[in-house]
C-alpha cells in the first residue's frame, strides 16, 4: 500500500490563554478510505526516525497515524539518540510533562484525525512506546479511544506526569480495550510492576490483555536499539493489529 506523510502544526486549546502550537507527524494511505485513526506516542527520544517509521508502517496496514510532538513545550521537534546523553536529555523533558498537557495534546491529535476525510471518526485507537506507552495508558481513559496498545510503558505503577498518584490508579477510568506488552528481561519494569498492572485492570473489570515476551528487554520493538528483539516485536505487533482489526471491524 502506497503511503504518504507530512508534518502539520496543530492548535492545542488551553483554558488560561491562547492555544499552544504543536507539530505532529502524519502518515496515511495514499488512496481510499476512510480508515481507522491511530495516535502514536513517542519514546523519550522525540518523534524521531523510529517513531516516524512506526507511523508509516501503521499506515501501510490501512490506518491513518499521527505522532504528536509531546515535548513541544520544552524542546519542539527534538530528536535524540539512544546513547547515555540521549537518555539523560529525554528524561529531562519527560519530567517536564504534565497529565493535563498530555491529555490536551491527545485531544488535539484526535480532533486532527476527525477533521480528515480519510478517517472513520468512530474508529480511533492509540499505541505508545516507553514513556509513550505510559502516555497511551493515560489516553485510554478517554472515551474516544477504542483500542490502545502500550509497549513497555514505564512508570505506570510508580508515577504520574506532573505529579500525583501513580497512573495505575486511573485503571478504573479506562474506557476501551487495552493491550499491555512487556519484555521479561526489562530492567526498568520488574515483574511485580507488570503484575500490579494486570491486577489493577482485572479488578477494574476492564477489557485487557497483558503479554510478556521471554528474553525481551526494554525497547524490544525498536530496531534502532541494541535491545531489539525481532521475534517479540513481530508477535507484539501481530497482537496489536489483531486487536485493532477486531475493535474497528
Amino acid at each position: 500500500m502506497e503511503v504518504r506523510n507530512h508534518w502539520s502544526t496543530l492548535h492545542v486549546p488551553r483554558d488560561d490563554g491562547p492555544p499552544e502550537h504543536m507539530d505532529a507527524y502524519f502518515a496515511f494511505p495514499a488512496e481510499g478510505g476512510p480508515y481507522p485513526g491511530i495516535v502514536v506516542y513517542q519514546e523519550i527520544f522525540g518523534v524521531n526516525e523510529h517513531i516516524r517509521e512506526v507511523c508509516r508502517r501503521v499506515a501501510e496496514h490501512g490506518y491513518v497515524a499521527v505522532a504528536p510532538d509531546i515535548y513541544h513545550r520544552t524542546a519542539p521537534r527534538i530528536e535524540l539518540g539512544y546513547d547515555e546523553q540521549g537518555v539523560s536529555e529525554g528524561r529531562k523533558h519527560k519530567e517536564a510533562t504534565t497529565m493535563d498537557g498530555l491529555l490536551r495534546d491527545t485531544h488535539a491529535s484526535i480532533q486532527a484525525l476527525r477533521d480528515r476525510d480519510d478517517v472513520r471518526d468512530e474508529a480511533l485507537g492509540a499505541v505508545g512506546f516507553c514513556f509513550g506507552g505510559h502516555v497511551a495508558f493515560i489516553a485510554a481513559t478517554l472515551p474516544d479511544l477504542k483500542a490502545t496498545a502500550c509497549f513497555y510503558g514505564g512508570g505506570i505503577t510508580t508515577m504520574r506526569p506532573g505529579g500525583g498518584e501513580p497512573s495505575i490508579k486511573l485503571a478504573p477510568e479506562i474506557k476501551g480495550r487495552v493491550l499491555m506488552l512487556y519484555g521479561d528481561d526489562d530492567k526498568g519494569i520488574p515483574p511485580e510492576q507488570v503484575e500490579e498492572v494486570r491486577n489493577a485492570l482485572a479488578e477494574a473489570g476492564k477489557r485487557y490483555e497483558v503479554k510478556t515476551f521471554v528474553g525481551a528487554g526494554h525497547g524490544f520493538a525498536c530496531d534502532k536499539r541494541l535491545s531489539y528483539h525481532v521475534g517479540a516485536a513481530n508477535e507484539a505487533w501481530e497482537a496489536t493489529y489483531a486487536m485493532w482489526a477486531q475493535e474497528f471491524a
